[in-house]
């Protein structure tokens, strides 16, 4: 019985790891199809693999200008973030703050608004300080969305740090800044870290703000870029999908590289110390 059942299991592993990956298993077909195969037949494979959408992709946008804007911006985006929330989330949870259950209670509401609602006065505030068409005229509103997210995660992991070793540092006369830099921060680093990933992902994938705020071709992220590779009569299908595969490489590759930091960093906020 035992048997049957760990025969089962694999088979429900493989049938639910090929559902997730279809989408990105036909995009990468569909991008090595020759265009005129594209649309004439929905064949999974193709006898004539062509890499000519590739070509397309880096050649007919600046899609490596667009992966330069989106790796900026994401990376400004995360450093600032996750520097404001370190400090924030150690306030929040090992200083004596009264209302603390009430203050992150308006962080997390604060980051479930819709980004429609906030959208309008976020535009008028970059287009009044003259932000548009830059990198920071993104960052401000992606960390708008991301640092309430982000408090919220943090204080989670510096809750699982024991209190002793933050006794044992104020019995050495430490400040609460240096017990900060020098316990708290160290300890946390797996879940800092990982939240760093989660924010960066996220302000890699943005839309809505990259479209309204940066107008300028040569300011547009990946998300954006890529929406613009349509025409007025056309879709190139094939262009597209080689632009998503090539975008997704950076992101694949970052998570293969700190996947056991990420893992790390999730469990050590879910397991009691």
């Amino acid at each position: 019985m035992n048997k049957r059942a760990g025969i089962g299991f694999y088979i429900f592993l493989v049938v639910f790891v090929f559902f997730v990956m279809f989408p990105f298993i036909w995009v990468f077909l569909t991008s090595i199809k020759p265009p005129g195969e594209i649309f004439n037949n929905f064949n999974w494979f193709t006898a004539d693999p062509s890499l000519a959408s590739y070509e397309n992709a880096v050649t007919n946008r600046p899609l490596f200008r667009y992966m330069w804007n989106s790796f900026v911006v994401s990376t400004l985006t995360t450093l600032i973030a996750i520097g404001f929330a370190s400090i924030a989330a150690y306030a929040l949870t090992r200083l004596p703050i009264r209302f603390k259950g009430v203050i992150l209670g308006i962080i997390l509401a604060a980051s479930m608004f819709p980004q429609i609602a906030i959208i309008s006065p976020i535009y008028n505030f970059v287009t009044a300080v003259g932000l548009r068409n830059s990198y920071m005229g993104l960052v401000i509103p992606y960390i708008t969305v991301s640092l309430p997210l982000a408090i919220w995660i943090l204080a989670t992991f510096f809750q699982k740090i024991p209190w002793e070793l933050e006794e044992s540092a104020k019995l050495d006369g430490a400040s609460p800044f240096q017990t900060f830099r020098k316990i708290i921060f160290p300890l946390a680093a797996p879940g800092v870290f990982t939240t760093g990933i989660l924010v960066f992902i996220a302000a890699w994938n943005e839309y809505l703000f990259a479209l309204t705020i940066n107008t300028s071709d040569e300011w547009r992220t990946v998300p954006v870029g890529i929406s613009f590779y349509q025409s007025q009569f056309t879709i190139p299908w094939g262009d597209i999908s080689a632009a998503t595969v090539i975008v997704t490489i950076p992101i694949v590759i970052l998570v293969l590289i700190f996947q056991r930091r990420i893992v790390a960093g999730l469990t050590s906020g879910s397991v009691k110390e």
